[in-house]
């Protein structure tokens, strides 16, 4: 499949995020509308789950526009980190919002309050079960067409409240036999978007922070710099710095120790070409002579 180029990511990030919003406007006018009437604790938070989906698609469409920006010279590597910023704003609220409905839940529960569910509450969080779940799979869809770890996050946060409509349609059900079950399937809804922020924060903060490659990257890196050279080359000191859509990757080589600089600066070029064209990173090689003991 051919590489996107920046723009073409631009559009498929803008063309998730505003879809997202109009869907999750909608979803939280239904579902506040329908939490309202039963008195479900669980329905109005996960209506303000959906409303912060919304929040976090715009924080995708900044960020693909902030890190769609040309390098310049405050930032020479480019504004890439920006959509991984958006990513943690991202996390950040479902962390709020998970705190939010825990404190909610066991208020309820201490309280005994219960909620009265009939028809339009099933409908409603059945129609959400599939809204969610569609709008996860096009955000999946999309970070596996740009690699921007905000569509990533927007597609989990669509998921979770997917997840969460699930445990409340099931709560709805049982109600019945279990007077006081909101307050629980509020703490279960909590912990779902807790445990999604989770995964979610520490995700971005591995990118910002730096990780090391796994096998898998190193094995191919390997595999492309002694292909390109046509033998061995002892790859060591390794780093790779990721700013979003731009990968920046350092690493020594070891060449012959009476090989030329121009032979040896043809070498470099060619391993650099073979791996932006394979890897798309862009490599910066030091060499190093093999010396004989």
């Amino acid at each position: 499949m051919k590489p996107k180029t920046e723009i073409e990511k631009q559009k498929i990030a803008y063309r998730q995020g505003y879809l997202s919003i109009v869907s999750n406007v909608l979803l939280f006018g239904l579902k506040m509308w329908a939490g309202i009437a039963s008195g479900s604790v669980a329905l109005i938070s996960d209506a303000w789950h959906s409303l912060s989906d919304s929040a976090s698609s715009v924080a995708v469409i900044i960020g693909a526009k902030i890190s769609a920006k040309p390098a310049d010279e405050e930032h020479p590597f480019g504004h890439g980190r920006a959509e991984i910023i958006a990513t943690l704003i991202i996390g950040v609220m479902l962390a709020l919002i998970s705190f939010n409905f825990l404190m909610e839940s066991i208020s309820r529960i201490s309280h005994g309050e219960e909620a009265n569910f009939g028809v339009f509450a099933i409908v409603i969080t059945s129609i959400t079960i599939f809204i969610k779940e569609a709008a996860a799979q096009y955000a999946f869809w999309g970070y596996r067409q740009t690699g921007f770890l905000s569509l990533k996050a927007d597609g989990w946060h669509h998921r979770s409240d997917a997840v969460s409509s699930v445990v409340i349609l099931i709560g709805i059900f049982v109600s019945d036999y279990f007077p006081q079950i909101d307050g629980f399937l509020g703490l279960i809804v909590a912990a779902l978007i807790g445990h999604a922020s989770y995964k979610i924060i520490t995700g971005a903060a591995d990118s910002l922070l730096g990780k090391a490659p796994n096998k898998e990257v190193l094995e191919k890196l390997v595999l492309v710099a002694e292909t390109a050279a046509g033998f061995p080359l002892y790859l060591h000191h390794i780093h790779i710095h990721a700013y979003g859509g731009h990968t920046e990757i350092t690493f020594h080589i070891n060449l012959p120790a009476d090989m030329k600089i121009v032979e040896s600066s043809l070498i470099v070029k060619k391993i650099e070409q073979a791996i932006k064209l394979d890897l798309n990173y862009e490599a910066t090689i030091r060499t190093e002579p093999i010396v004989n003991t």
